[in-house]
């Protein structure tokens, strides 16, 4: 006889108590914060058809779907590896004629067809909001706020937001600083490794101030202003700058105006989150279009996170006071005390001891005593 296996395939895994109920805890901390500012909860299916997933992640790569053929259908399915497009399809569909702007707030697994080393987890959970039909400054920075307070509501301290341009390089590119797509791609590369010599062996040295112009936030957009000498990307700067300013004092802010992993679809602005002790970004967002069936494109702004970090580091997973209930307990009394939030565990014969099963209290009559 075959033993049973625990194996499980690369890049997935049990989530075992603690753990779970924190990041249910967790989830639901984030949703009820997106719910007190508006945003009402869509929940779109695992799986959607192929063909029409890939063409609305438009920026981003569709190498990334795990695909497989329906039985019923006999067409090709794909699971998702991101929500947000999700969003977009609901909002310019079965939500197309609600009044503008609509705000929508969204929580589920998304599945990777490979991993990373820093990520190497294939499943992993994605909580967001899209604000759809306007990506004002003020929308923009309502979205920062809000998914600051949410990460702050779930008991998260020590939070960054990194502020990065997007489509920087391609403005530069077409204007002052032309490149060609190859060129664009290599100055890219040079750009993320932060490689002076690199820039300046491929004649792109008027990218050279770019890398000094990351860092603490003011001194950073300092240096990006002095950089811009057309004013080419005054109003981008401007609309970062207020954006920061609505959120000083509620995060430590930076800069990294040529940032571009995890941005494959946003436009003007686009901002990643971190937090003191935890490697690695939290969560993710920006502004960006919506393909409209009519051919027609709406504008959004929407953060993502992703908070697997969290949860895997035991963040909130600790144990809570449970009652060891006896054989032939109160039943009365053991229901007043969840209804006063305690967690009551029944023993189902006398040979089940209190310690065993996790309790730290027991029930003396219609009191809990302490182990």
């Amino acid at each position: 006889m075959r033993t049973p296996s625990n194996l499980l395939p690369e890049g997935f895994h049990d989530a075992l108590p603690p753990f779970s109920e924190a990041a249910s805890r967790l989830e639901r901390d984030v949703l009820d914060t997106l719910a007190s500012h508006g945003y009402a909860r869509v929940s779109p299916p695992l799986a959607e058809y192929e063909d029409g997933l890939a063409e609305r992640m438009q920026g981003a790569s569709s190498s990334d779907l795990m695909r497989f053929v329906d039985p019923i259908s006999q067409r090709t399915l794909a699971l998702r590896p991101d929500m947000t497009v999700q969003i977009g399809r609901i909002a310019t569909t079965s939500l197309a004629d609600r009044p503008r702007p609509l705000r929508l707030s969204y929580s589920g697994q998304v599945l990777k067809l490979r991993s990373g080393q820093l990520q190497p987890e294939r499943s992993r959970l994605q909580i967001g909001a899209e604000l759809i039909g306007n990506d004002s400054v003020i929308a923009a920075s309502e979205i920062v706020s809000v998914a600051i307070e949410a990460l702050e509501r779930a008991g998260v301290t020590g939070i960054t937001v990194d502020f990065t341009l997007p489509d920087l390089i391609d403005i530069l590119a077409a204007g002052p600083l032309p490149l060609n797509q190859t060129q664009i791609d290599e100055v890219r590369g040079e750009l993320d490794m932060k490689d002076a010599g690199g820039l300046s062996a491929i004649g792109a040295t008027g990218y050279l101030p770019l890398i000094e112009a990351t860092g603490p936030f003011d001194e950073a957009m300092a240096r990006l202003r002095a950089f811009d000498t057309d004013g080419l990307l005054d109003t981008r700067l401007d609309g970062v700058s207020q954006i920061a300013a609505s959120i000083k004092g509620k995060a430590s802010l930076t800069l990294d105006p040529t940032e571009r992993h995890g941005f494959e679809y946003q436009n003007w602005f686009g901002f990643t989150l971190y937090a003191d002790t935890f490697i690695g970004a939290l969560g993710r967002g920006g502004s960006y279009q919506i393909n409209r069936p009519d051919g027609d494109t709406e504008a959004a702004v929407g953060f993502s996170l992703y908070p697997n970090p969290l949860i895997d580091a035991g963040f909130g997973a600790q144990l809570r006071d449970q009652i060891f209930l006896p054989v032939g307990h109160d039943r009365a009394a053991a229901a007043r005390l969840r209804d006063a939030g305690w967690r009551t565990v029944a023993a189902l014969s006398g040979k089940d001891q209190a310690q065993a099963l996790g309790c730290t209290h027991i029930l003396n009559g219609d009191q809990p005593e302490p182990l």
